[in-house]
C-alpha cells in the first residue's frame, strides 16, 4: 500500500486509507506527516531520558506543539511546509543529541534526512503499520491521537500566554513511551487514562486562557444572515487570529463572519464591541465546498478543518495562518511578538462582492459552565420538578456521512422533557431545528468548541455535587457522543478518565480500535457504537 492512515472516523471502510485519504490528503503528504510525528517522538526520548528540564526547552516546546498540530485530520495538506517543519525538527533533535550522554536512544532520536525523497524513503517504514502487534499498535495510536489534540488545545492555550508545563513534560513522556517496546498492553491502558487526565488539564487551561482574555461567554444570539458589505470569513478555533483580525478591520467597511468552529465566539464578551462582527455563515466544515463559493469574499482558516477545494478561483481567495496550510494558498506567518498582518486579505476583500445569502435567522449559543452555573437553580428546580427529565451530552464533530443523519433526527425525537448539552461541530445537526424551550431554558445549549466540552463536564460534576450523588453515572445524563478528528479523541479520553461510563460513540466505532482493545473499552468502560434512533432512545430513557 502506498500509504496508511485510521485516524479520523470517515477512514476508508472503517479501516484504514491506503492510497489516499478520504480527507484529501495524497501520498506524500502522509507519508511526511508520519516522519514528523516520528521525529517528535525521537526528540521526547531524548527529553525523557536525559532528563532535561521543560522550562529549558521553549523553542522545543513550540515546535513539537505544531508540529502535532500539524498532522491533525483537515490542517495541513501542504508538503513543502511539513518538510521545512521536518528538517526544523531534526535540526532541533541533533542540538539535544549532541549534549546527550545516553548511548541507547531508539532510530527516531538519530535520523537524518538530505532530501524529501530521503524522507519518503524512510518514511516507508516507520508508519503506523511498523507496529505488528495489532492491540500495542491499536492503544499506540489511540494514545498519540489523544496527544495530538492536547497538543491542539495547549498551542491555542499558548497564543494566549497561558501554559502549563506539565501538560509539555507529558507529551514527551508519552511521545517517548510510543518507542519502548517492553511496555505491554496493560501498561498502555494505564498511559491511555493517564492521556485522559492530562486530556482535562488542558482543556481546563484554555478554558481558563480564553475566559481570562476574553470574558465568561454569555448566552448570545448569533445572526446567520447577510449584510451587503464586503467581508472576510473566519474558520478554525483560534482566538487570537480572530482578535487580531477584528481590530485590524475595524472601520475598514469590511465585515467579519464566523464558519463553522468560530461560531462560539460570538459569546465571548471582548468581542462584542466590534461592530463589524456581524455574524456566523454556514455550517459545519464539510458544507464548505458549496459555502465558500457563496461567500465570495477570502476565507481565513486559522487550524483545521480545511476541504481541499474544487476550483482555483476558492483556492485563490483561501488563507491559512498557524499550523494549518494547503498548496497555492498564502500563509501568514506571526513575527516574533506573535502579530500577524491581515492587510492583505483585507485589500482582497474589499475588491470582492458582499456573501450570497444562503439562510435568514440566528443561533442561540453562549451555556458554557459559567453561565449554566448561573441558571444552576432553574435547571435543578426542572430537573426537581420532573420537566427535565434527562440531559443529553451529543458534543463532539460533524462529517460528511449520511449516517450523522441520525443525530439530526435522534434530536428531533427526543422526548420534549429532554435537554442536549453541545459543544464542537456536531451542534450544526440540531442548533437551527426548532426544538423549543423547558420553562425559558431552551432544549439545545451550546457550550462552545470542542474544547469546551470540558464546561459539559464541569456542569455534570456540579450537578452531581448539587444532588449529592457519589457517581457522576448516577446523574440523569446520557452520552450520545459524534467524533470526526483527534481532537474529539482527546475529548473522550478525558470523559473516562472522570468516570463517565456508557457512552455511545459514532456513527462508527474508531478504525484504530483493535477487537482486543475495543472489548476493553466495552467491558470497563461501557463504551457502545450507536443503533436505530427509536432503539437508542428507548435505550437511553429507560435509565
Amino acid at each position: 500500500m502506498s500509504m496508511f492512515c485510521y485516524q479520523c472516523q470517515e477512514t476508508a471502510g472503517g479501516k484504514g486509507c491506503t492510497v489516499r485519504g478520504v480527507c484529501g490528503k495524497n501520498e506524500e503528504v502522509a507519508k511526511l506527516q508520519d516522519l514528523l510525528i516520528y521525529t517528535v517522538k525521537g526528540i521526547s526520548e531524548i527529553i525523557v531520558k536525559e532528563k532535561l528540564d521543560v522550562k529549558s526547552l521553549g523553542e522545543t516546546n513550540d515546535e513539537v506543539l505544531n508540529s502535532l498540530f500539524m498532522t491533525i485530520t483537515n490542517a495541513n495538506f501542504d508538503a513543502d511546509s511539513i518538510e521545512r517543519q521536518i528538517m526544523k525538527m531534526i535540526a532541533i533533535s541533533e542540538a539535544l543529541r549532541d549534549s546527550a550522554v545516553s548511548s541507547d536512544l531508539h532510530d527516531a532520536a538519530t535520523f537524518k534526512a538530505s532530501s524529501r525523497a530521503s524522507m519518503l524513503e524512510k518514511a516507508a517504514s516507520i508508519g503506523v503499520l511498523a507496529t505488528t502487534n495489532e492491540d500495542v499498535r491499536s492503544l499506540r495510536e489511540m494514545i498519540t491521537y489523544g496527544v495530538k489534540g492536547m497538543a491542539a488545545y495547549a498551542k491555542h492555550a499558548k497564543n494566549i500566554g497561558k501554559e502549563d508545563l506539565n501538560i509539555n513534560a507529558f507529551l514527551y513522556e508519552s511521545m517517548a513511551a510510543m518507542l519502548d517496546d517492553s511496555l505491554t498492553p496493560d501498561d498502555l491502558v494505564a498511559l491511555t487514562l493517564k492521556t485522559g487526565e492530562y486530556g482535562v488539564k488542558v482543556m481546563a487551561l484554555l478554558d481558563e486562557a480564553n475566559t481570562s482574555r476574553f470574558g465568561n461567554p454569555e448566552i448570545t444570539e448569533v445572526d446567520i444572515g447577510v449584510r451587503t458589505n464586503p467581508a472576510i470569513l473566519i474558520s478554525g478555533h483560534d482566538m487570537t487570529d480572530l482578535e487580531q483580525l477584528l481590530e485590524q478591520t475595524k472601520d475598514t467597511g469590511v465585515d467579519v463572519y464566523t464558519h463553522s468552529e468560530m461560531l462560539p465566539a460570538h459569546y465571548y464578551p471582548a468581542f462584542k464591541k466590534y461592530k463589524n462582527f456581524v455574524g456566523n455563515y454556514g455550517n459545519a466544515w464539510w458544507k464548505q465546498l458549496d459555502e465558500f463559493v457563496s461567500f465570495r469574499g477570502p476565507i481565513l482558516f486559522t487550524t483545521n478543518c480545511i476541504v481541499p477545494p474544487r476550483s482555483e478561483e476558492v483556492r485563490g481567495r483561501i488563507f491559512t495562518t498557524g499550523s494549518s496550510g494547503y498548496p497555492g494558498c498564502k500563509h501568514i506567518k506571526a513575527n516574533e511578538n506573535g502579530k500577524k498582518d491581515f492587510s492583505e486579505i483585507i485589500a482582497l476583500a474589499k475588491t470582492l462582492p458582499a456573501p450570497d445569502e444562503i439562510e435568514t435567522g440566528s443561533i442561540v449559543g453562549g451555556f458554557a459552565h459559567n453561565q449554566v452555573m448561573a441558571l444552576a437553580d432553574k435547571v435543578v428546580d426542572a430537573v426537581k420538578s420532573g420537566a427535565i427529565k434527562k440531559f443529553f451530552v451529543m458534543a463532539g464533530c460533524d462529517g460528511r456521512m449520511k449516517s450523522r443523519d441520525y443525530y439530526t433526527e435522534f434530536a428531533e425525537k427526543l422526548p420534549k422533557d429532554t435537554v442536549i448539552l453541545t459543544a464542537g461541530c456536531a451542534k450544526y445537526r440540531y442548533n437551527k431545528l426548532k426544538l423549543g424551550d423547558i420553562g425559558g431554558i431552551p432544549r439545545v445549549l451550546d457550550a462552545g468548541q470542542c474544547n469546551d466540552s470540558y464546561s459539559l463536564a464541569i456542569i455534570a460534576l456540579k450537578l452531581k455535587e448539587v444532588f449529592g450523588l457519589d457517581d457522576i453515572n448516577k446523574l440523569p445524563i446520557a452520552f450520545n457522543i459524534a467524533w470526526y478528528e483527534q481532537k474529539a479523541v482527546i475529548v473522550l479520553l478525558a470523559l473516562l478518565y472522570l468516570g463517565v461510563k456508557n457512552i455511545h460513540l459514532g456513527p462508527t466505532l474508531p478504525g484504530f480500535l483493535s477487537p482486543n482493545v475495543a472489548k476493553v473499552l466495552v467491558e470497563k468502560f461501557g463504551i457502545a457504537g450507536v443503533g436505530t434512533v427509536n432503539e437508542d432512545i428507548e435505550l437511553f430513557m429507560k435509565d
